[in-house]
């Protein structure tokens, strides 16, 4: 394709998703496509989906309804727009949204994104193109490395897929259904990935998998490699100074993995380790495959390692068949947890998934009142947590200009915004700062001795600082 053409990505969800929308502009950068700044100025717009959030469908036909009028006015104009939608919902609906919305022109799952020249090239020849089958080649053999422009445009922090897939089948998630059984990475395919971002400035990476820690790559020995091996070579690449991972299942928190976060300076003390009820009849209902008293022992495991360790979770209030007692002991682990953050939902019930057809659904107003209970719970919990880092020095690594001039802002090991004052040429660099203030969603810092003048520049956004 010789003229240049246009793409807009809107990307819907989990950090995954925003990985993937990337690797699709990259995947379509050989053939001249760049990069727009809005629908209104693309020639192609894709919607990349997610299942997860409640109500995930609606919103994506509501902006179809936006792209039909668009497409509308620049028919008018003389111009042609082509509309796609990716991702997990293009997975699960792929036909009905074809059939409901003619404004779309392609319908493709996430492990056929790497198909998208072929799939422009056919809908060029006038075909709707629906493409959800589960290929067998592994998408990831199939992508181009990004550029190094495009690497250092991202920035001090990138996302790194490692995992995709789930294997567990919770009784209320549409995952292994959308994305597919677990299958990782060959791990030298990751390193060579981690080590062109550390190259163009990368200092932060987060290893992304629906269940990442249940990471099986082949390594360079032939062997399945674990999560815990992966981080230990990833701790050697120099100038990659902090890794993370996320999301996590308690069933593959493997006794390698806890002791790679005792071992390894560069693995931030910060774990998502979703437990989603505090009940053990619910947890079984889920078919979560562990009970409350295996968590906690997990969590006391964790902490015996590494005990500045500070968890996250996911919860879910209101799934099928649950009592206020269910409800209660939820409640009560968020407190003896002590969550640093956590995410809550209300029990939304996703076609084809076995809870949805439960007789004993839960009314929505109850869902609602626990929901903002549970929410109280996690809000105070976030808030002693912060209020634990008053008078705290701590490394922050400086990613961006704050809110106010003079100020730079960054995070904390345990993934909390930071600002400080702080001069420009400190931008890239982890700098200690002691804690003076803490707002709901962020801490306030002064800077203690900064970095010696006589360190390596780092490149910031491809600009030597």
């Amino acid at each position: 394709m010789s003229e240049t053409k246009k793409v807009f990505i809107k990307t819907y969800g989990c950090q995954m998703n925003v990985y993937d929308s990337e690797r699709m502009t990259d995947t379509l950068a050989p053939l001249g496509w760049i990069e727009a700044p809005s629908a209104e100025e693309a020639d192609l717009v894709i919607l990349n989906t997610c299942h997860i959030r409640e109500k995930a469908s609606e919103k994506v036909y509501s902006e179809l309804g936006r792209m039909r009028v668009l497409k509308s006015e620049k028919a008018e104009r003389g111009e042609k727009l082509l509309v796609g939608v990716a991702g997990c919902v293009a997975q699960a609906e792929g036909r009905e949204i074809a059939r409901r919305a003619p404004v779309v022109d392609m319908v493709f799952g996430p492990q056929s994104y790497h198909h998208l020249p072929d799939l422009l090239t056919r809908t060029g020849n006038g075909a709707r193109v629906v493409e959800t089958e589960f290929p067998v080649e592994d998408k990831f053999d199939h992508l181009a490395p990004a550029t190094r422009e495009k690497t250092i445009a991202r920035g001090l922090t990138a996302f790194l897929t490692v995992q995709e897939g789930c294997d567990k089948f919770c009784t209320f998630c549409v995952v292994p259904y959308t994305r597919g059984v677990e299958t990782s990475r060959p791990v030298d395919r990751i390193l060579a990935e981690a080590r062109r971002l550390a190259d163009a400035g990368v200092r932060e990476v987060t290893l992304l998998g629906q269940n990442v820690n249940g990471f099986h790559g082949e390594g360079p020995d032939g062997t399945a490699w674990g999560l815990g091996r992966l981080c230990r070579a990833l701790a050697e690449i120099p100038g990659l100074d902090r890794i993370r991972y996320t999301t996590s299942h308690p069933r593959d928190m493997s006794d390698d993995l806890i002791a790679a976060h005792r071992d390894l300076p560069q693995l931030m003390p910060y774990l998502h380790l979703p437990v989603q009820s505090g009940s053990d009849r619910i947890l079984a209902a889920m078919n979560r495959r562990h009970g409350r008293d295996d968590y906690l022992r997990l969590i006391d495991r964790i902490r015996a390692a590494r005990p500045d360790m500070a968890l996250s979770g996911d919860f879910i209030v209101g799934f099928p068949g649950e009592t206020e007692e269910d409800f209660q002991a939820t409640l009560r682990i968020v407190e003896e947890v002590g969550y640093a953050s956590a995410f809550s939902f209300k029990y939304s019930a996703r076609p084809g998934t076995p809870a949805a057809g439960e007789a004993d659904q839960i009314a929505e107003g109850v869902k609602i009142e626990r929901l903002a209970r549970l929410q109280a719970a996690i809000d105070a919990a976030t808030r002693a947590f912060n209020l634990s880092r008053l008078g705290m020095t701590m490394d922050v690594l400086l990613e961006k200009p704050g809110r106010r001039p003079g100020q730079l802002a960054g995070r904390s090991p345990w993934l909390q915004a930071v600002h400080l004052e702080a001069p420009s040429e400190l931008l890239g660099r982890i700098v200690p700062v002691r804690v003076e203030a803490v707002a709901a969603n962020s801490l306030s810092a002064a800077l203690l001795d900064p970095p010696s003048r006589s360190e390596p520049p780092v490149s910031v956004h491809g600009v030597a600082q």
